[in-house]
């Protein structure tokens, strides 16, 4: 009685179908990085180019579009952006220092503020936005991603303080820090676009509010979740309460939403107060195998978030976000991929560590990805900006262009760029290695 009748088939529930997807989806995300570790293909070009084509399939899957679902696209990035934050911060073995993060901080204080203005002014300019959408625009698009950037990324925790190279630890710093630090520009546009309406002045409160308070929020609390977790979990004077003696990785996820829950309670940036935790954490104690344990669990966490949303933004491009799309909104995205983004960034680093190979590499490899996204939904839901989807769209299409353009250049630049260090390096140097 449970069989179908010859030639008839079974009518197929939408959430069994979602399950079957989702399984294929996580069994795929542990498989490809594997297939693809040495070869000019990144997994995220596969897992968009996967919802492309499911989404296309008339499988009666939902609707994938972020502009129809503002709230759920919000929080579904917000969370894989937190967790890859964790992971990053976990995985940095340089300790924090005014020197040796010297290249983090010339891409964070003069390349970053650069790219969003040159952004909102070609959005003005030559795209045709009004200025709060343009300025919406250069500061969703501006920060690198922690998410989509992994092949760029330096890899799992180590005992060895200097033991990545400047391109890799300054591309994951970077990351680590610019999704907080581009929030306030964010707010900004906010701002600008309500006081289009209430014609108030917004500049002072911003200022005080939105930069000088929440950023400042962001940091103490940032530093304060990170030092007691780190003494929690290696110095607790009841052993029993040593947690990293457990080896138990889903820490990690409840040091991520502990850090990032706290500070935005408290109205800092969330983001800028989970990166510093792991921070915290890793400078607890530096070299203990823990550290892995966490870094692992919060990868596998962010590897199946980054699947889910790289299926629906394949499903949001057929289902035409792209649509809005202008020629000069294109040419903007395209001039920040090509122009933008490597000019500010390679002549923010002059006189940075690193030799001038290293610093275009850097320049060049600034992914975006799915923290702008998050940015884009936050402030649609939180004010009114004209032409909102054409900003949509010039921002997918940049996303596109990044993981097409930087995911099929990752694999063979690092490659050249490791053998161009290993034939430069002195005698000493491989000694010491």
């Amino acid at each position: 009685m449970f069989l179908p009748v010859r030639g008839q088939f079974p009518v197929v529930q939408l959430s069994d179908l979602l399950f079957a997807l989702l399984g294929v989806g996580a069994l795929l995300a542990g498989i490809l990085p594997r297939v693809l570790e040495r070869r000019p293909l990144s997994m995220p070009i596969v897992f968009l180019a996967l919802g492309m084509v499911l989404f296309a399939v008339p499988l009666g899957l939902p609707d994938a579009d972020p502009l129809a679902h503002p709230k759920l696209t919000e929080h579904l990035t917000e969370v894989c952006v937190i967790v890859a934050l964790m992971g990053a911060g976990l995985k940095i073995d340089r300790p924090l220092s005014r020197r040796r993060w010297a290249s983090t901080w010339r891409l964070l204080v003069i390349a970053m503020p650069v790219t969003i203005a040159a952004v909102a002014l070609l959005g003005w300019w030559w795209a045709g936005l009004v200025p709060a959408a343009a300025l919406l625009l250069g500061a969703a698009l501006a920060p690198t991603d922690p998410v989509l950037a992994a092949d760029v990324q330096v890899g799992e925790p180590t005992d060895e303080e200097d033991s990545e190279d400047e391109v890799r630890f300054a591309l994951t710093s970077e990351a680590g820090l610019n999704d907080g630090l581009a929030f306030p520009f964010v707010y900004a546009a906010i701002a600008m676009a309500t006081a289009a309406v209430t014609h108030e002045s917004w500049l002072g409160d911003w200022v005080l509010s939105d930069v000088l308070h929440k950023v400042g929020v962001g940091v103490a609390g940032g530093l304060i979740v990170g030092r007691s977790l780190g003494r929690l979990f290696f110095r607790a004077r009841n052993k029993t309460l040593r947690l990293a003696h457990h080896s138990e990785g889903f820490l990690a996820v409840a040091a991520t939403f502990l850090a990032y829950g706290l500070v935005e309670v408290a109205g800092g940036y969330g983001f800028l107060a989970v990166f510093i935790a792991a921070r915290g954490i890793r400078s607890a104690q530096r070299s203990h195998e823990y550290h892995q344990v966490l870094h692992d669990f919060a990868e596998q966490i962010e590897r199946l978030l980054t699947v889910l949303l790289l299926l629906l933004l394949g499903g949001a491009v057929v289902s035409g976000l792209l649509a809005p799309l202008t020629w000069p909104a294109a040419l903007a995205g395209l001039a920040l991929v090509m122009v933008v983004r490597p000019l500010s960034a390679f002549l923010s680093l002059r006189g940075a560590p690193g030799h001038r190979a290293e610093h275009w590499v850097i320049a060049w490899f600034g992914v975006r990805g799915i923290g702008t996204f998050y940015y884009l939904a936050y402030a649609t839901s939180h004010a009114q900006f004209p032409h909102a989807d054409v900003v949509w769209a010039t921002a997918a299409f940049v996303v596109l262009v990044s993981v097409g353009l930087h995911g099929v250049a990752a694999t063979p630049v690092m490659r050249l760029l490791d053998r161009y260090n290993e034939r430069t390096r002195t005698p000493e140097e491989k000694y010491s290695q």
